[in-house]
């Protein structure tokens, strides 16, 4: 199994494909400018996409969404609470960027599919387990992929924009709510082993232990 990530856009979201031995390869997060860098990728490694994996609905991970998942026919998978979003991002923008998307039409992908809490999706031979994790948006998720290695399997978390290095999502936005970040980051995240690797929509990976030492949003959990 082989996962690669890259920055896309002006927000630089992480995006990742996740593909297994045979081939078959799902993508998360296409964001602004992901489209081009996924098709090439693909291509060039001559991989077979299954689906489109989206942690939630705000605009830096689904601007591409659309674009990716007709290009190949192939559905794409988010949260209802966060459905809406697909084609009116605006609903989860401050005033100031929503402004942005004055003139831009947004829709959603041909093919939706929504996922719920504890659902088990299976692509060729890649098994993802889904858990909804909101409160950076109502509908975020993260989907966990046990991974095997060198040193044994290890689970990988997609994990969106709930936990970052050093950080936690911003809670800002229409229908953020600290609290019950805090409390998806305790019941879903500082559950799992601390070597499971944490894959976030920014920045750098990180895994469960060192944020669990040093992360100082957490603290308090």
């Amino acid at each position: 199994m082989q996962i690669v990530g890259f920055p896309a856009g002006m927000f630089q979201t992480n995006c990742y494909i996740v593909s297994d031995d045979a081939g078959d390869c799902v993508i998360v997060d296409p964001g602004q400018d992901a489209e081009e860098q996924v098709r090439r990728q693909i291509s060039e490694a001559g991989l077979r996409p299954r689906a489109v994996l989206l942690t939630h609905g705000h605009l830096d991970h689904i601007w591409n969404a659309r674009q990716v998942a007709d290009h190949y026919r192939i559905p794409a998978y988010i949260h209802p609470d966060d459905r809406p979003m697909l084609s009116d991002p605006g609903k989860g923008l401050s005033l100031d960027l929503s402004a942005m998307l004055k003139d831009m039409t947004f829709t959603e992908p041909a093919e939706v599919v929504e996922v719920f809490d504890g659902d088990t999706l299976r692509f060729g031979s890649m098994t993802f387990d889904v858990d909804h994790a909101p409160g950076h948006s109502p509908g975020s998720v993260s989907f966990r992929i046990t991974v095997q290695t060198e040193e044994g399997p290890r689970m990988v978390v997609l994990g969106g924009d709930v936990l970052f290095q050093d950080g936690v999502g911003r809670t800002d936005l229409p229908a953020g709510d600290t609290e019950v970040l805090m409390q998806s980051i305790a019941k879903k995240f500082l559950v799992l082993d601390d070597d499971a690797v944490v894959l976030p929509g920014h920045g750098p990976s990180t895994t469960i232990g060192r944020e669990r030492r040093s992360n100082p949003f957490l603290r308090d959990l």
